[in-house]
């Protein structure tokens, strides 16, 4: 096959020299509700033609490449005194995978456990591209399952107006856990 990237010959769909020289992670931090850090690691430029993938069926390897390059990097790095969960933002499988519960994977780490299936959206309602007027008038209502830590880090793959980060960690907050992050490949306001 060819890299997607810089088309030469590869056993990836994006070869080694191109993950190393493009694919390289930046961290990026904003706050919702106030005070929960979200950390983002590619300006949305870098990575926008990879993150149209995702619907496709190699979104599932470019979306594994994007999560190793990052992800599983900052579970490898990231310290903290008790264990958590790691949630990804309705990791409902379409077409073939789910792109939040690749990401998620990631995480797996001596001090996080990645969870599934814990945080669904009952609303199918678009939301790419949307104002936030629009975000807000149609809440994608999470159906929550209990899981047994108590503190979590949320999982998605873009943050735009951080409407769904917020909705999600509002109902966790309401089942007694706490948001300590987010974690998403980028920012849409980082471009």
């Amino acid at each position: 096959m060819r890299c997607m990237m810089c088309e030469r010959f590869s056993l990836s769909h994006i070869c080694p020299a191109c993950q190393d020289s493009l694919l390289i992670p930046t961290l990026h931090k904003r706050k919702i509700m106030g005070s929960i850090p979200v950390y983002s690691f590619f300006p949305y430029n870098d990575i926008e033609p990879l993150l149209l993938s995702k619907h496709t069926d190699v979104g599932y390897y470019i979306y594994t490449i994007l999560a190793k390059r990052s992800l599983a990097a900052f579970a490898h790095e990231w310290q903290y005194e008790r264990r958590v969960a790691s949630i990804g933002i309705d990791d409902h499988a379409s077409s073939g995978y789910s792109h939040t519960a690749v990401l998620n994977r990631a995480l797996n780490a001596s001090n996080i456990t990645p969870r599934y299936g814990k945080l669904r959206a009952t609303n199918a309602h678009k939301y790419a591209g949307k104002s936030v007027e629009e975000r807000l008038m149609n809440p994608r209502q999470f159906h929550y399952k209990p899981f047994a830590e108590n503190e979590v880090i949320l999982v998605d793959d873009i943050v735009t107006t951080g409407t769904t980060l917020s909705e999600a960690s509002e109902v966790l907050h309401a089942q007694g856990k706490k948001v300590i992050l987010c974690l998403t490949l980028t920012d849409a306001e980082n471009k």
